[in-house]
């Protein structure tokens, strides 16, 4: 499609022979040798249930053992956990980074499991964005964290697809180039892999599902990618154990029963998987994903931010005009705001201010009840003092009195005795009586 627009266009174009070697056809080798120099990174995402072998597969598809510590699955809920690997094959440099979903299926409740996985590819837009929109942007030394594929580990079951991996790739297909595996697909038989094939595909394409499909608008790949397009999704086996089988030492699995080879075709599609996402369509990968998913997303973030191509009137769209009429808008939401708070704080002032008059009221009330209660209490006091102090004058009057009347008894009685002496001194006679 893209080569029949390129051809369109240059119809009208005027050939200018050449009267000699110009050199530009040395193009091609300046992009290549300058993209070797620099180095690829390349993103996958790993969504799978727990014990599907995503950690084993990764470690079978780069030929290397990837270092990390064992996560532990007893999360309440998904996280994704993301390690970065350098790695070099012939004069090639790879940033290969891995994100695996731990924790995913293992929840009682998985309505929401899908969430971080969409929240996780969405700040890694955010952060190219960023980085885009920045003054002084170095995006050729900007390690990109977007993710170019999603492998999709789906369980050997043989029945149909779960409702989880129903949900979550729908909500993923948007942003993502999801690419659906059966994982340990020698868990069942040839013919049951044949029917669960078609079931998924059949459920896939019913619930609206976009995974991703290799491109056959280039000749050269064309062919051999609309065949594995067919194959999908693929049953995979992986497995780091090297078996000796015939004269060759080979990845294997080995069973009680036999030996299953990772990289024959007859027993897996271990080695289509590694044809098409590393070999033939990395870069295709690594293309969809900023031209597509990334695209999207910065669209609507920019159309969310009030930005557009044309005015209502089809005319090209100013971004200053944009940027001033957003800012407008912004400030009238801030100023409505500021008012609001405004009168919020007014009101809550006033009532504030009434709650506490009528608490002052209620203190004054109090107050005076206090103070007459104090007052009564006062005079009673003051009543009873005075009538103690009558009763002590009284009691000092009668005691006063009664000193007074045996005084003057004591007065009498010596009175007499004195008196009876000197009458028994005059008459002696008195004595002998």
């Amino acid at each position: 499609m893209a080569a029949a627009e390129v051809a369109r266009q240059g119809e009208g174009c005027r050939t200018v022979p050449l009267s000699g070697h110009v050199g530009f056809d040395s193009l091609p080798d300046q992009l290549v040798n300058k993209s070797v120099n620099h180095g690829f990174c390349f993103n996958i995402l790993c969504v799978g249930e727990t014990g599907l072998g995503k950690s084993t597969l990764m470690d079978t598809l780069f030929n290397t053992k990837f270092e990390g510590d064992p996560a532990s699955h007893s999360q309440p809920g998904v996280q994704l956990k993301s390690n970065t690997y350098d790695l070099q094959e012939s004069n090639v440099n790879l940033k290969l980074t891995i994100v695996s979903t731990v924790g995913f299926g293992d929840q009682i409740n998985k309505e929401d499991s899908y969430k971080p996985i969409v929240e996780f590819i969405d700040a890694q837009f955010e952060a190219y964005l960023q980085e885009e929109l920045k003054i002084k942007r170095v995006l050729h030394n900007y390690h990109d964290t977007r993710i170019h594929a999603c492998l999709y580990f789906i369980a050997p079951t043989g029945h149909s697809l779960k409702s989880l991996d129903l949900v979550t790739m729908k909500k993923l297909d948007s942003k993502v180039n999801i690419i659906p595996i059966i994982a340990k697909s020698d868990a069942i038989s040839k013919s049951e892999l044949t029917k669960f094939k078609i079931k998924i595909t059949s459920e896939l394409v019913s619930n609206g599902v976009q995974i991703y499909q290799f491109p056959t608008d280039d000749e050269s790949v064309a062919e051999i990618n609309g065949t594995m397009n067919a194959h999908l999704p693929f049953a995979v086996i992986g497995s780091t154990e090297e078996l000796k089988i015939g004269n060759k030492m080979m990845k294997a699995r080995q069973y009680p029963w036999g030996t299953v080879q990772v990289e024959n075709e007859t027993h897996c599609d271990f080695v289509k998987l590694r044809e098409m996402l590393i070999r033939v369509n990395m870069e295709d990968l690594r293309e969809q994903t900023h031209t597509r998913h990334y695209e999207l997303y910065r669209r609507c973030k920019l159309e969310e931010m009030g930005f557009k191509d044309t005015d209502p009137d089809s005319k090209p769209f100013s971004l200053q005009e944009t940027y001033e009429a957003k800012r407008n808008e912004f400030l009238g939401e801030l100023q409505k705001k500021e008012e609001a708070m405004r009168q919020m704080f007014v009101q809550r002032v006033k009532e504030k201010e009434a709650e506490l008059k009528e608490a002052e009221k209620e203190l004054h009330e109090k107050f005076d009840r206090l103070k007459k209660l104090h007052q009564d209490e006062k005079k009673k006091l003051e009543d009873k003092k005075k009538s103690l102090d009558d009763e002590v004058n009284a009691f000092k009057q009668r005691k006063t009195a009664a000193e007074l009347l045996q005084s003057q008894a004591q007065q009498a009685g010596g009175s007499q005795t004195l008196k009876r002496d000197k009458e028994r001194k005059n008459n002696p006679w008195l004595c002998t009586e």
